[in-house]
């Protein structure tokens, strides 16, 4: 027993230290964008499903990375605030789909076609989703929906979503990045997406871990029908929202999960629906349902769901249709733990970067703000700008 409870530590360990720098890399650039551009401007651009603005929520979801929590709060806040439904639901999925740690991790432990895949699926989940909704959501469910989310029930990560920590006066990009005000609300966010992820990423690589070290993989490839390839690339698609779903792992956390699904016999496109079901896991439905009410909260499992597979599809066909699915025989699970290659090298030198937020943080007022994460909206939005300036001077 003792044993194979060292084995499965053993791989959450290596699978922690290959992605270590990558995701200090990816919340670094994304407090980055978040302490130069202002929120107000984000419900601005986002008024509308036009093609143009839906490019303009996926771009600016994609530089605010969130935890999936984090995203739906956020886009509840959009919505209330003034923003289109669709936009808001767009920027929601490439905040946690479309973004560069999800890219980087994905090359790193399963290989540059799933990072291209999942870029290419995102695009293609929210221009399906649009056209759902276009098709399909009523004024009067799209009404209901509104009345509901004014009422501003409280779902998970609410304080985080409602601050705005961007530093606004005179000055360019860099002038106001490089400025005390600007170093410090990099900090705060850093820490802050950090805190938002952890519990997540944490869960993931230990139930990842744990399957990869017990279940066989025999089990898999009868589950995932691999001794069928067709019905294995027809069937992946449509059996892995429901794997994510079932696993309550969101986020970056689904990745390493999604590694021994790979392994295990799961099809390309399989893999990548089942990244995205993060939106989809049971406590994020109700929250949804706290959000938006019962009736949005069932269209919005449908359609997400009809999006996630087509995108699946898509990925799965056009990239075997290309030869750019790699051999799965080759999949492979990090076990070596650690040794003094280019990994360690950048895990030091990240760790250093992150150490020296970290201390920005703790000396700049970020403990207090960070007790506010999870408060809800109406309570924390007073903070959204003056909480993180608090700080700064």
């Amino acid at each position: 027993m003792w044993d194979a409870i060292r084995h499965a530590l053993s791989i959450t360990g290596s699978m922690t230290w290959e992605i270590t720098w990558a995701l200090i890399l990816g919340f670094t650039l994304s407090a980055v964008v978040q302490a130069v551009v202002r929120r107000s401007t984000v419900v601005r651009l986002l008024g509308d499903d036009r093609p143009r603005t839906l490019t303009l929520a996926a771009g600016l979801g994609a530089a605010s990375s969130s935890c999936s929590y984090a995203a739906v709060a956020l886009a509840r806040s959009l919505f209330r605030k003034g923003a289109d439904f669709t936009a808001a639901m767009a920027f929601e999925i490439a905040s946690t789909n479309l973004v560069v740690e999800l890219g980087v991790i994905l090359a790193l432990l399963m290989g540059w076609q799933f990072t291209v895949a999942e870029f290419v699926g995102g695009p293609v989940m929210i221009v399906v989703l649009a056209v759902l909704f276009r098709v399909l959501l009523r004024e009067r469910l799209l009404r209901g929906a509104h009345e509901q989310a004014e009422r501003g029930l409280a779902g998970s990560m609410e304080g985080h979503a409602a601050m705005d920590m961007s530093v606004g006066g005179e000055g360019g990009f860099l002038r106001r990045l490089l400025s005390r005000q600007g170093l410090t609300s990099v900090s705060h966010i850093f820490v802050m997406e950090w805190a938002a992820i952890l519990r997540d990423l944490v869960v993931g690589l230990l139930i990842a871990g744990a399957i990869a070290a017990w279940v066989p993989d025999d089990f898999w490839r009868a589950f995932f029908l691999t001794d069928h390839p067709l019905t294995a690339r027809l069937m992946g698609p449509l059996i892995g929202p429901f794997v994510a779903i079932a696993s309550f792992v969101c986020s970056i956390g689904n990745v390493p999960l999604a590694v021994v699904l790979w392994k295990g016999g799961i099809s390309f496109g399989g893999v990548i629906a089942f990244i995205y079901a993060d939106l989809l896991i049971l406590p994020i439905l109700n929250i949804y349902r706290k959000y938006y009410g019962a009736r949005m909260a069932g269209f919005l499992l449908v359609t997400f769901y009809a999006a996630m597979v087509v995108a699946g599809y898509v990925v799965e066909f056009l990239f075997g249709g290309l030869g750019l699915v790699p051999d799965q025989s080759r999949a492979r699970i990090p076990e070596e733990g650690l040794s003094w290659n280019y990994t360690t090298w950048l895990n030091i030198a990240f760790l250093l970067l992150a150490a020296a937020l970290l201390v920005r943080f703790l000396r700049t007022g970020g403990p207090t703000m960070l007790k506010m994460m999870g408060g809800a909206p109406d309570r924390t939005g007073h903070a959204e700008h003056t909480g993180a300036h608090e700080g700064h001077h």
